[in-house]
């Protein structure tokens, strides 16, 4: 029998689902409270914790977070498989939670310097990586099993890349902060890590209590099986290209987010700046997704990506003169690659969901599955990229807690890696969904 054909057999799991309620739309976006605090507090603080408080090299730092997101790559369809065969999304989301929580705390707990700390770290990151995937596997998922409403889902997603940025703000602006309060080195980010096991456990928490009584799915040990839900993922017109997308576009904020301390201290001259530059760059998310969502509707969501990616590189780009701009229009210009950035996540996500929904995908796990490691992939890639950036233009480390200064060259590369590679990488990401959308025309 055809594969398709063993899709289609398969029996309807649940009644139509209702419109969204408020306090569903918040629970939902609450979770998002959980994905800003993994992608931003290591993206923005694990690499230069590396490299100048444990005097790692920036190439094997960028490979210290590269491999346990390679792992949460692959792991992603499995967990989204059995989820899909026993409909424990809550169990997922609650044991991913806690889980990430606690490995936030051992990774920055590092028990000394050099190769000891980077394995410590190496070690919480894995952990970290494998909890993560157990949530944010069902919670991509949720949208299109809590509602049938194309407009309710997109509210869902639009309210989750707000929460992102409250997350964010939250988490960027008071991981630096922390670590200079606890003294810098180790002990400051100690703090940072039990701060964002706080936040994690709060976002577990809102986004269970939000989705409780609501479906969530139902088992179907009857379908087919991993390999064959894989193979019609691969057929159907416009899901690979979204995949390739979000992973270009992953990369691109991973290297951006990651270049942020490195950005403020060596380029601007004030280490301090990092948390301005994140709440420029996240704030954003906060006052344009209205109006993303708008044009979504007009011109539709493969189009609004396009504008989103334009928006965004163009931000990044103007970043390669911020040696001789003063602080305010530097934050300008993250600001305008911020709105891009929001309108990006908003289109991804929604273009998620509406492959999820519709009678070409069966299996809102593994889908989700797919669409979680094609992320997470990104998001590792983008911080390894950097930092082969830094060690190409010659990045002196530092055992001491504190950057040493840094060559001309080394100057060009933090830019490089900041400026001009998440600007291409968001355009390419454009052009491959723009060819997803000719294949499913």
């Amino acid at each position: 029998m055809a594969v398709e054909s063993e899709l289609a057999a398969r029996p309807a799991t649940a009644p139509p689902a209702p419109g969204a309620s408020r306090g569903l739309r918040a629970g939902y976006a609450s979770g998002a409270l959980v994905t800003g605090a993994f992608s931003t507090l290591p993206g923005l603080l694990l690499l230069p914790y590396l490299t100048d408080t444990l005097g790692v090299g920036a190439a094997l730092a960028g490979t210290v977070i590269l491999v346990p997101k390679v792992w949460n790559a692959l792991l992603g369809p499995l967990v989204g498989h059995a989820g899909d065969r026993r409909p424990r999304r809550r169990t997922h989301l609650l044991a991913g939670g806690v889980g990430v929580a606690a490995a936030f705390a051992l990774m920055f707990s590092a028990p000394g310097p050099a190769s000891a700390g980077a394995w410590w770290a190496a070690a919480g990151f894995f952990l970290a990586a494998t909890a993560y995937a157990f949530f944010q596997v069902p919670y991509n998922a949720l949208p299109a099993e809590l509602t049938d409403r194309p407009a309710d889902r997109v509210s869902l997603v639009g309210g989750r890349v707000a929460v992102i940025a409250v997350s964010a703000l939250l988490t960027g602006a008071a991981g630096p902060a922390l670590v200079d309060a606890g003294g810098g080195g180790v002990p400051g980010h100690r703090l940072v890590g039990l701060f964002g096991a706080l936040c994690v456990l709060a976002g577990t928490a809102g986004v269970l209590i939000g989705i409780k009584g609501a479906r969530t799915g139902a088992a179907t040990p009857a379908g087919p099986g991993l390999r064959r839900q894989l193979a019609v993922a691969r057929r159907v017109a416009g899901f690979p290209a979204l995949l390739t997308g979000i992973v270009v576009q992953s990369v691109a904020t991973g290297g951006l987010t990651a270049g942020a301390p490195y950005f403020s201290e060596h380029i601007l001259g004030d280490k301090n700046a990092t948390g301005l530059l994140v709440a420029a760059f996240v704030a954003p998310n906060l006052l344009t997704v209205r109006a993303w969502t708008r044009l979504g509707t007009r011109v539709g969501h493969r189009a609004g990506y396009r504008w989103a990616c334009a928006v965004f590189a163009t931000g990044c780009l103007l970043l390669l003169a911020a040696p001789v701009l003063p602080l305010p229009l530097v934050l300008l210009l993250m600001a305008l690659a911020g709105a891009g950035h929001a309108g990006q996540l908003l289109f991804l996500y929604a273009l998620l969901q509406e492959c999820i929904a519709g009678e070409e995908l069966r299996g809102a796990g593994v889908s989700s599955g797919l669409f979680t490691t094609c992320e997470t992939l990104g998001l590792a890639v983008g911080p390894f990229v950097y930092g082969l950036i830094l060690a190409l233009f010659g990045y002196v480390s530092s055992g001491t807690g504190h950057a040493v200064a840094q060559s001309a060259t080394a100057h060009a590369g933090i830019l490089v890696g900041i400026g001009p590679v998440p600007a291409v990488a968001a355009l390419i990401a454009a052009a491959v969904l723009n060819r997803g959308r000719r294949a499913r025309d």
